[in-house]
């Protein structure tokens, strides 16, 4: 297609054809306005001149008789400028006036018409047009007093012509426009596409020109690159994912098939094959958490979780975390405590109360304290694990403190990864999904998982919004039990 077609294909060409269209029109039914508006005044001042002055020589006539009419039209037609007069006997003769020829039967008809003449002075034979009244006098006489309407025909002329130039001008302006706007518009439409067309072919890393105007296609691009740049982020996580799954779940399927292969080559007895069969199986419970914790986690950035959402109050999940974790903590050697006001909040009850288990178990399994020289005793407060959900103005916190080694600062950014793990941590069991589903379970409900210094230790929280109006503590469900995911 040539760079013309295109032009005159775009949006804003057709739509500058239609305004260009609507604005001559306006333009000329406004003139055309003026011109009917300032014929109809002429025509009205010619009418109340020609009626005053038929009145007056009916007067004159009437005092001073047909010797007096014929004296006073002579001495009027005589004057610059006079207006057309005549007066005729009864048999059509003139008798008077400035007038040479009428329109057939203009004189038998009295009244108002609109008729072509010629006075008696032209020298040229053209006809021109008048607008006269005829009034029958006594005896059979008849008068003609009229006006030439020359001065109508120039302003028509002068509007006309000026209607010609006015659409005209609207017309070469308009085009002049529209071709403007429609390249400027064409030109960023072509960039747009171009570098469409390279992210078509894989190059996430292309973004859409945005210019310094701020108009809707600047709005546009900047919408459309933020769409990219999550692309792109959601691109290289899956990548991530797909390489950290198919690096961090080699080794248990691996262990699997060796301890399989171990038992058929070593195991002789029934106690043997079982206590193989029952370390595979336990294997196998942890890949099956590894996988559930994956899916959480897509359900959660995907948004699809957003249709299971209700009215609860985070408190009592706090008090159902401390419930099913506090006999696990003992186990431990720590302690689980649990500070709860009413806190109520819109959400998914299953997402968030897996999301805080997720942050528990990390502290029983890492928030224990730093060994102490031999002979120290560690005290209570550096074995407690603390529970707290609260409503902080539009926000509902809910927060699980430890008093163990904590997160450096710098590694913060870098543990809500997918299958990410300290090298502190790596001996322990554990896939290192916990704070990517806290994290993505945060960013669903529009909240943030936000790690902090506990001064030793380690504060994660759940930062989520608060339910809008809401007041009273809403009752207390059954508590929720989730699934383990380290």
């Amino acid at each position: 297609m040539t760079a013309f077609g295109k032009l005159v294909r775009t949006t804003a060409f057709r739509l500058t054809l239609v305004y260009l269209l609507l604005f001559a029109m306006f333009a000329a039914s406004l003139l055309g306005y003026f011109a009917w508006n300032t014929r109809r005044l002429i025509t009205e001042e010619i009418t109340q001149t020609v009626n005053s002055e038929t009145a007056e020589i009916n007067e004159i006539y009437g005092r001073r008789g047909l010797f007096g009419l014929v004296r006073t039209i002579e001495y009027r037609a005589l004057r610059p400028g006079a207006n057309l007069y005549l007066v005729t006997t009864p048999t059509g003769q003139a008798v008077a006036g400035n007038v040479g020829s009428l329109a057939p039967g203009v004189m038998a008809t009295p009244g108002w018409s609109e008729t072509a003449y010629r006075r008696l002075e032209d020298a040229d034979d053209r006809d021109h047009r008048a607008l006269v009244r005829v009034t029958e006098l006594e005896n059979g006489f008849r008068l003609l007093i009229g006006r030439d309407l020359a001065e109508r025909r120039r302003l028509f002329s002068i509007v006309a012509k000026a209607a010609q130039w006015s659409i005209l001008i609207v017309v070469v302006l308009g085009l002049g426009g529209g071709v403007f706007v429609a390249r400027r518009v064409l030109t960023r439409i072509d960039a747009m596409s171009g570098t469409a067309h390279r992210i078509m072919t894989g190059d996430l890393s292309e973004r859409l020109p945005v210019g310094r105007s701020g108009d809707e296609l600047d709005r546009l691009a900047e919408n459309l690159n933020a769409m990219l740049e999550r692309i792109e982020a959601l691109m290289a996580g899956l990548k991530e994912v797909s390489d950290n799954i198919a690096h961090d779940l080699k080794t248990p399927l691996t262990r699997l098939r060796n301890r399989a292969e171990e038992a058929l080559a070593k195991s002789g007895c029934e106690t043997d094959y079982r206590a193989a069969l029952e370390r595979t199986i336990e294997e196998s419970d942890g890949l099956i958490r590894t996988f559930n914790a994956l899916l959480m986690i897509a359900r959660a950035e995907s948004g699809q979780a957003r249709g299971n959402m209700d009215d609860f109050d985070a408190a009592d999940v706090a008090g159902g975390i401390h419930e099913l974790y506090e006999p696990l903590a003992e186990d431990d050697g720590m302690t689980l405590k649990v500070k709860t006001e009413a806190a109520p909040i819109h959400g998914n009850r299953e997402l968030i109360s897996q999301a805080l288990a997720n942050l528990v178990e990390n502290a029983i399994k890492y928030g224990k304290p730093a060994t102490q020289p031999a002979g120290s005793v560690i005290s209570m407060d550096a074995r407690q694990i603390t529970i707290e959900a609260r409503r902080e103005g539009d926000q509902v916190l809910l927060s699980v403190t430890d008093h163990g080694p904590g997160i450096p600062e710098a590694d913060r950014k870098h543990v809500v990864e997918r299958f990410v793990r300290l090298e502190a941590s790596r001996t322990m069991p554990g896939s290192g999904l916990g704070l990517s589903l806290a994290s993505a379970v945060a960013t669903l409900h529009g909240g943030e998982l936000r790690l902090s210094d506990a001064q030793p230790g380690l504060v994660a929280t759940l930062l989520l919004p608060a339910r809008a109006g809401a007041g009273d503590r809403v009752a207390p469900p059954v508590a929720d039990v989730p699934q383990k995911v380290a």
